[in-house]
């Protein structure tokens, strides 16, 4: 049972209930554990909101952020497409403290992704844009 959708939205934050309300669709059928899905979704907002606001913080809201997620029988993989500056993931991960410690928001989100997602990474594309990907398991 695969199944994949796709959404395309400005860098505007006013349009996470349209991302929520769009993800909606990877939970028919339901997946059992309902605190799994609420990760899912939250990994999904953490990510597009990093996007709007560090990727994409000078470039115009008209620049898009595209958005795939397909569910797989035990997992599902969220990509999100953004067009930001280049961004060491791993090294920015081990540069913030934890949760306890950070006092700034700067940072926080990525933590909490980190924690939650089975896979999470942010690399180059073939057309010069850059893909969050996050992989969660729910069997």
């Amino acid at each position: 049972m695969n199944k994949k959708i796709y959404l395309k939205v400005n860098t505007d934050l006013t349009a996470s209930p349209q991302v929520l309300s769009w993800f909606e669709q990877m939970n028919q059928p339901p997946i059992p554990d309902q605190k799994i899905w609420w990760q899912c979704q939250t990994l999904l907002i953490e990510g597009f909101t990093n996007i709007v606001e560090h990727a994409h913080k000078n470039l115009p809201i008209e620049t898009p952020i595209e958005m795939e997620a397909v569910r797989f029988n035990q997992y599902i993989e969220i990509r999100i497409l953004s067009k930001g500056e280049p961004f060491d993931l791993e090294q920015q991960l081990q540069q913030t403290s934890e949760f306890e410690e950070n006092e700034q928001e700067r940072g926080r989100g990525l933590k909490i992704m980190s924690a939650i997602a089975d896979k999470l990474s942010y690399e180059r594309t073939e057309d010069n844009r850059y893909c969050l990907f996050i992989n969660k398991y729910y069997c």
